[in-house]
């Protein structure tokens, strides 16, 4: 007779090796059309844009497959956190939370006037209109934490704690970012550049999972990271050199507000993604 914790830990081996197929897959359909042309032509994210739907298509059956509880769609949509208590909240508080640690480069838009873009309608039009605003916008975040956050965390969870699923889960989302490598080269980075850039890619994005992962499993809602993502997809990683650009009075009020946006982003992080708000009953961190 097989003992009990044997079947437990296959089943644990399955759930790791279920994320790290979906990670490689996710990967891989980014490059099953061969075209000479880069990244952003329009028709190379036409391409990707299907191969990633139909990856979202797939993802959720590993999910159901690989969870070791029987359980109906209802239950296994609420893991995946597509559930409609705390939605509200849901899609705004964790927006808000990083908005605030966003405050400095939000005060340099202030000081530079480029916050007036976003009041213009030919400036959201236009956007629309682009398909590399569209999936650096929409169709990344979405794809991406359908797959590695909605997909993939319940299933980590039989393994792991929640504190260890949202260091430890993240390491694969950041993985899934340094095929950049290969784009980079193809064009006409040098190798040792091309492994720079996508070493500091694959460090803020494997960070970013673990904060958006920690919304995920606080929150019980998909849309809480998502929000987020799109979010910090928007802003890009902060330009810290440009500070020195602004006048001295205006320089101290941004530096000020980096400091002081990280400073509440800690401070309220655990009181803004609190269960309870959320009614999550579901696995979170404590």
């Amino acid at each position: 007779m097989i003992p009990w914790e044997w079947i437990g830990i296959g089943n644990c081996l399955f759930s790791v090796v279920a994320c790290v197929f979906l990670t490689i897959s996710y990967v891989a359909s980014l490059y099953v059309w061969r075209t000479k042309e880069n990244r952003d032509h329009p028709s190379t994210i036409k391409r990707r844009f299907f191969s990633v739907f139909i990856m979202m298509m797939l993802a959720p059956l590993f999910t159901y497959y690989f969870l070791n509880k029987p359980m109906d769609i209802r239950e296994m949509y609420e893991k995946m956190g597509l559930r409609e208590e705390g939605f509200v909240q849901a899609l705004i508080l964790p927006l808000l939370l990083t908005v605030i640690l966003f405050l400095g480069p939000l005060s340099m838009q202030l000081f530079s006037g480029a916050w007036r873009i976003y009041i213009e309608p030919m400036y959201w039009i236009s956007c629309w209109q682009d398909l590399v605003w569209v999936r650096n916008h929409i169709m990344a975040p979405l794809s991406e934490e359908w797959v590695f956050r909605a997909c993939m965390m319940p299933l980590l969870l039989q393994c792991l704690n929640p504190m260890s699923a949202v260091f430890i889960g993240p390491l694969l989302f950041g993985i899934a970012h340094f095929h950049h490598v290969f784009e980079q080269i193809k064009a006409g980075y040098e190798i040792k550049t091309a492994l720079i850039v996508s070493s500091f890619q694959f460090t803020y994005t494997t960070m970013f999972g673990a904060y958006s992962s920690f919304l995920f499993l606080r929150s019980g809602h998909f849309i809480a990271p998502l929000m987020a993502h799109i979010f910090c997809n928007h802003m890009g990683f902060p330009n810290f050199s440009d500070v020195a650009l602004f006048p001295p009075l205006e320089r101290f009020v941004i530096v000020c507000n980096y400091l002081l946006g990280f400073v509440l982003w800690c401070y309220l992080l655990n009181p803004m993604t609190s269960p309870d708000l959320y009614y999550n009953k579901l696995n979170f961190v404590t």
